[in-house]
């Protein structure tokens, strides 16, 4: 047995004309391409959204630390010359 509920729906008057069209071109009520469109929805799998596991390496240690403003911009830039 099969049960049919009347609804109202509230669509933007472009997609609505579209539909209207495409209703027409292919001999089907607006009804059943949306029934058609929402069973298709409904079928694909869902989008669950699995993360890979991000690659790690062994880096070697610490080079300099970052807390250490002058370390840092030495590493970066290399030693600061003297100035006698």
């Amino acid at each position: 047995m099969v049960i049919h509920m009347k609804t109202t729906l509230n669509i933007d008057d472009r997609v609505m004309e579209r539909l209207k069209h495409e209703a027409a071109r292919r001999g089907r009520t607006m009804s059943e391409l949306l029934e058609t469109a929402l069973r298709l929805y409904f079928q694909r799998p869902s989008r669950v959204l699995e993360r890979p596991e991000l690659p790690t390496w062994k880096s070697g240690g610490l080079l300099v630390d970052i807390d250490d403003r002058e370390a840092l911009y030495e590493a970066m830039e290399g030693p600061k010359p003297r100035i006698p």
